[in-house]
């Protein structure tokens, strides 16, 4: 179940994303006059289709991408047999070319413009939600198994990045911060102010959801809101609202320092100091062996939570979708140079992973946004059989006042489809191995 709800959100997304790009190319080619011969979602085999007037429209076998068949167009069906008749004039070739270039570009701009206002409504409905530098100063972090790896501690408090002060605690793992240059971390430990770097190729070790979620922690106050039955807590009488102050004389100011205290005392028995109503309270407590006494705790810290008005939502909404654009365009030029792994390059598996093996509407249109914008970027690039390809070549005509011969097209078209097809091997065959080996 877990996994068809991965591949369900999956197949969604992608369709209504590659749909939308395919009727980006639609719309304006029809708006010019063009004729499209086929719109399909999904590659063939064909499942399902219907003929509207000029246009066959269908539905894919293959839901990982999607076409537009324009009369007069040299693309990925590598049907150039009525190229070699005289132009027509609803044909792509016979039209200016900044019609053409409006046509190629059309899929990129709705994806672009879906993007943003997925993002928009997301800022506007939900707002955001983070614990700020003033909290992380206050309480100081919880270094975790990758925030270890490069020095940070428990307690320290984190002042700046890049000297420069931040906003929120996610800031601290996002892609700006971790794939900066010479990047480094400007913390107070203990009233001594250090410096600790961000090391070349870092972003390699957030590879996986898992991951992520290991770097560092804001330190939470907390009180019991919960006592387990049959349960150490409840032998000892321990009751909702109460604070743990200490354990063997270890001073408990923070829900990880209980767990850390805890889990060096497994199977033993501890003194537990216990504050109620202002009364300090003593009680002698067997710690289990899973290092725990059985509470559920109530944390004692507030997030910050921030609503937006319609029109701060589309400037945040906006900054957010090109932040994904910049982020990717950095990676991009850092995996030619070395320092981000090629390993990180995902196929299906990987996106369907993304998406999670719940339905969590939020987390949905958060990805789907974030892979819309994503794929803006990618059919941008300048590579034959993308978007981008076809924009290069007709601003070289633009430009030069020559377009490019027919054959030339043709032959760039089939190496960017060896080039598409290479890529989309070496994707799946990552996730595949990710699948054996891990992250």
């Amino acid at each position: 179940m877990d996994t068809l709800i991965m591949v369900a959100q999956l197949i969604l997304g992608l369709s209504i994303l590659v749909g939308l790009h395919e009727l980006g190319h639609l719309l304006t080619a029809k708006m010019f006059g063009m004729r499209v011969e086929k719109f399909s979602i999904g590659f063939p085999p064909k499942i399902i289709g219907f003929q509207w007037g000029e246009t066959e429209y269908s539905i894919g076998a293959i839901p990982l991408g999607g076409f537009v068949k324009i009369s007069g167009m040299v693309d990925e069906s590598m049907d150039t047999e009525q190229l070699s008749s005289e132009p027509q004039p609803w044909e792509f070739r016979s039209k200016p070319a900044w019609q053409r270039l409006i046509v190629m570009l059309g899929g990129i701009i709705v994806n672009v413009v879906t993007g943003i206002i997925i993002f928009v409504v997301l800022v506007y409905q939900r707002g955001e939600t983070y614990y700020s530098r003033d909290q992380v100063i206050q309480n100081g972090i919880v270094a975790l198994e990758i925030g270890k790896q490069i020095g940070f501690q428990d307690g320290d408090r984190i002042l700046d990045v890049n000297g420069l002060p931040y906003e929120s605690i996610n800031e601290l793992s996002g892609g700006e911060t971790l794939l900066s240059s010479g990047g480094y971390y400007t913390v107070d430990r203990g009233g001594e102010i250090i410096k600790i770097d961000i090391p070349r190729g870092f972003i390699n070790s957030f590879n996986s959801e898992q991951a992520m979620s290991s770097f560092i922690n804001i330190r939470v106050p907390f009180d019991v809101r919960e006592v387990s039955p049959n349960t150490t807590a409840e032998k000892i009488g321990l009751k909702a609202g109460d604070k743990i102050l200490g354990v063997n004389g270890v001073q408990i100011a923070y829900f990880n320092d209980l767990q850390s205290s805890l889990a060096e005392l497994k199977g033993k028995e501890a003194t537990i100091l216990v504050e109620r109503n202002g009364q300090t309270l003593e009680k002698t407590a067997q710690i289990s062996e899973e290092g725990t006494i059985g509470i559920a705790v109530n944390p004692l810290l507030e997030p910050v939570v921030k609503k937006y008005g319609i029109a701060q939502s589309i400037t945040k909404g906006t900054q957010r979708a090109f932040g994904v654009v910049i982020v990717n365009a950095k990676a991009l030029g850092k995996m030619f140079t070395g320092e981000v792994s090629a390993k990180n390059v995902s196929g299906p598996i990987g996106m369907a992973k993304i998406y999670g093996n719940s339905w969590d509407w939020v987390k949905f249109w958060s990805i789907t946004g974030l892979i819309s914008m994503i794929l803006a970027f990618m059919n941008l690039l300048p590579i034959p059989a993308l978007d981008g390809g076809h924009v290069m070549f007709l601003l070289y005509e633009m430009v030069s006042g020559q377009a490019p011969s027919d054959k030339f097209l043709e032959n760039a078209q089939k190496v960017g489809m060896v080039l598409l097809l290479a890529l989309m091997v070496f994707a799946i065959g990552n996730d595949i191995l990710k699948l054996f080996t891990g992250p």
